[in-house]
């Protein structure tokens, strides 16, 4: 499988031939598994105050023999407030998860683990289906991107690009109506706009680079635009919410780098 190369001006620099794993087999289900792995790890705990609704001192009496008993009373035998001090409260039920006030029966506990594990084989299964996901057109553009080649790699030279400004001269001559699309976007509806997401955005291409590189930090600062190096690279990435089929844009050296880590 062969994949078009430009040079930093825009210009078509021949053919380069991709790395075996290119043609892996599309498995969104092992894709799927993988990318929401992931972000179980970053999941933060939550949890309810363990005393919450405990904090009474009503409490159930429950000898039938015994002098303050609540049993044959007519009323329902649970925790109540007694004593000297409960003045308009005497009597209230407290505590029981059913009562005014009461705990709850089964509250979300801090300890829980959300953290899920994927099997190593099937974790690099994954990746390789995501940057073969990523080598099929037809699934680049059923996923909303606008483009004609897919993957775009581009020669060894755009490492070395340094500001942002440069970064996007160069996709403006490869991919313009992909920055187009992603430099919008829209108020999100519903609550989410007083909760810190106000606006949604596209998801745009993901640059791999051969190592770290100030072209990496360059790259980050275009809206929708991913950038990462090759060593870095995961499945949450290839695939967004686990949709794979996103636009990759490689340097001819980090597909040698990507080679000698998923090629089998």
């Amino acid at each position: 499988m062969k994949a078009q190369m430009f040079d930093v001006a825009g210009n078509k620099a021949g053919e380069v031939e991709l790395p075996a794993f290119f043609e892996t087999p599309y498995r969104p289900d092992v894709i799927r598994r993988a990318v929401l792995v992931q972000q179980s790890k970053s999941r933060q705990r939550y949890g309810s105050d363990p005393l919450a609704g405990k904090r009474t001192s009503a409490h159930y009496h429950g000898s039938r023999h015994y002098r303050f008993t609540m049993m044959n009373k007519e009323m329902s035998r649970i925790p109540r407030i007694h004593g000297k001090g409960a003045g308009m409260y005497a009597m209230r039920a407290r505590f029981a998860p059913h009562a005014v006030k009461g705990r709850r029966a089964h509250p979300p506990k801090a300890e829980k683990i959300w953290a899920r594990d994927v099997n190593q084989k099937e974790k690099l299964l994954a990746i390789r289906s995501a940057l073969a996901a990523a080598a099929q057109l037809e699934l680049v553009t059923k996923r909303g991107h606008a483009t004609a080649f897919a993957p775009v790699i581009l020669v060894d030279e755009f490492e070395n690009l340094a500001k942002t400004k440069d970064v996007l001269a160069a996709f403006a001559k490869i991919i313009p109506k992909e920055l187009v699309r992603c430099a919008k976007k829209k108020v999100r509806a519903g609550r989410g706009k007083m909760r810190g997401r106000r606006y949604k955005k596209r998801t745009g291409p993901l640059v791999i680079a051969s190592a770290n590189c100030k072209m990496i930090k360059a790259a980050r600062n275009i809206q929708g635009v991913d950038a990462v190096s090759a060593a870095n690279i995961n499945a949450e990435l290839l695939a967004p919410g686990t949709d794979a089929g996103r636009l990759v844009i490689a340097t001819k050296s980090a597909l040698g780098k990507l080679e000698e880590k998923f090629g089998e």
